[in-house]
């Protein structure tokens, strides 16, 4: 599956647009990606349960605009639609998610079957539209149900997800072409139970670190059993990383880069790929440290078939705090986050020196602008220059000697941004909420007109162009 990377010239492609390689390999992947609660709707429909979002939601206070993901973007009801669309901008794959509470309301016991009729229909649908599934089990929006019995903190969580995984490899596992078990475990346990703001909103560090443990310990155990009954889909896990840098050049801030790198990168790469925890995060964990069974790091550690790098910037530590986004003299999203594309050429080489890494997929990447729907257009000039340069910064890891297999944009559509609610969008297909309306905004257009320039290169350099 390793991607090559030979002789790339660079051209500008598009007014305005980064400096791109004229063709990437052949093999190499493009795509969308979403994920369930964000786009789905139909929270009480067809026997779909509710999950933690859900509850979440409910909270006064939790979601900026007070909104939630009841109806989001219809796309249970539209996602035929939403399909064409994917085939009109020329993409490869699809990545999306899988709500568990959709398919198994309790989140162990008995199937929803038309929960797991949607999803067939929706894989069947890609197959016929010439598309790849990549399928992810858990995007942040565990069963409530299974919160109710403490959730990601309780070990017996772990096994409910190994039986869930199984029952969508089962049904599914003969045709998609990617399962990822988790989306950035980061999220679910350092914003979910250590700052409490993500869903299930806990506010513990210890109870955050066992969560993190419980969610690498049920992915090692869920790719060993889908590899025990046979799955043929490629299976990896999507995890959050960013490059860490000091604000300064101070003793005190490259401390706390280190550290701060440690509990972003390390915590995870290190126990997937070394079988072991950071010891100097360990350290500074002290009784906050997860408890760990004789087992579990074995356990976790498993061959992986790809990984996915979701990327959005870089981060900055600073040992006293001090530092914020406005010193660093950058352009920023609508996040308020850095655009540094840069970073991704920094991180995708650092994983591959430091790590035995399979083929890496950037899974998400993708910017929230302030976009205006004027005469049936959006002209998000903005966005379409992220996309180029962070497609750029690829590029230069897999020149560099990265290896890379595939890059997909967060996201297809504007969608229900968790804490944020509606008025961040990040989509490359503006959404009316109100209508249900798609638009293709010049992004879209961007990226559909750069696939077509890379399905073309291979023809003409066997035309010896």
């Amino acid at each position: 599956m390793r991607a090559g990377f030979h002789g790339l010239g660079l051209r500008r492609i598009g007014t305005g647009a980064a400096t791109l390689p004229q063709a990437f390999p052949p093999d190499f992947v493009w795509g969308v990606a979403t994920s369930a609660y964000q786009i789905e709707g139909a929270a009480d429909q067809d026997g779909r349960g509710p999950s933690i979002w859900d509850r979440f939601c409910q909270q006064p206070g939790a979601i900026a605009d007070g909104d939630d993901g009841r109806v989001a973007c219809d796309h249970y009801h539209r996602w035929a639609q939403d399909l064409d669309l994917m085939v009109d901008l020329g993409v490869a794959a699809y990545r999306f998610s899988v709500s568990w509470s959709r398919v198994q309301p309790a989140g162990a016991g008995a199937w929803n079957a038309a929960g797991m009729d949607f999803y067939e229909r929706m894989v069947d649908g890609l197959l016929a539209r010439g598309l790849k599934a990549a399928m992810t089990l858990n995007h942040w929006d565990l069963p409530q149900a299974l919160q109710d019995r403490g959730g990601w903190t309780e070990r017996d969580t772990v096994h409910r997800f190994v039986d869930y995984a199984q029952g969508m490899a089962a049904r599914l596992g003969d045709r998609v072409a990617w399962i990822t078990t988790h989306n950035e475990p980061w999220v679910m346990a350092t914003l979910g139970h250590e700052t409490g703001h993500f869903a299930p909103g806990q506010r513990s560090r210890a109870a955050a670190m066992q969560v993190a443990h419980h969610l690498l310990l049920s992915h090692g155990l869920a790719l060993q059993a889908l590899r025990a009954q046979g799955c043929r889909s490629a299976l990896g896990i999507v995890l959050n990383l960013s490059p860490v840098e000091p604000a300064t050049d101070s003793a005190a801030d490259a401390a706390q880069a280190r550290l701060d790198d440690g509990r972003l990168v390390r915590w995870y790469m290190d126990p997937l790929f070394s079988g072991c925890y950071p010891q100097d995060v360990l350290d500074w964990l002290g009784a906050d440290a997860p408890h760990v069974a004789a087992d579990d790091m074995d356990s976790m550690r498993q061959p992986l078939d790809f990984l996915g790098i979701n990327y959005y910037s870089r981060s900055v530590a600073s040992a006293d705090g001090s530092w914020n986004v406005a010193q660093g003299g950058l352009p920023l999203s609508a996040m308020g986050w850095e655009i540094y594309p840069q970073g991704l050429t920094t991180l995708l080489l650092r994983l591959a020196r430091d790590y035995a890494v399979p083929p890496m997929v950037v899974t998400e990447n993708g910017g929230a602008f302030p976009d205006q729907l004027q005469g049936g257009r959006v002209h998000d000039v903005d966005r379409t220059q992220y996309i180029a340069s962070h497609i750029a910064a690829v590029g230069e890891a897999l020149r560099l000697g990265a290896p890379m297999a595939g890059y997909m944009v967060w996201s297809l559509l504007d969608n229900f941004e968790w804490t944020s609610g509606y008025a961040k969008r990040f989509g490359i297909v503006h959404v009316d909420y109100a209508t249900q309306q798609r638009t293709l905004k010049d992004s879209a257009l961007w990226y559909r007109a750069f696939l077509k320039t890379q399905r073309e290169a291979p023809a003409a350099i066997a035309r010896g162009n």
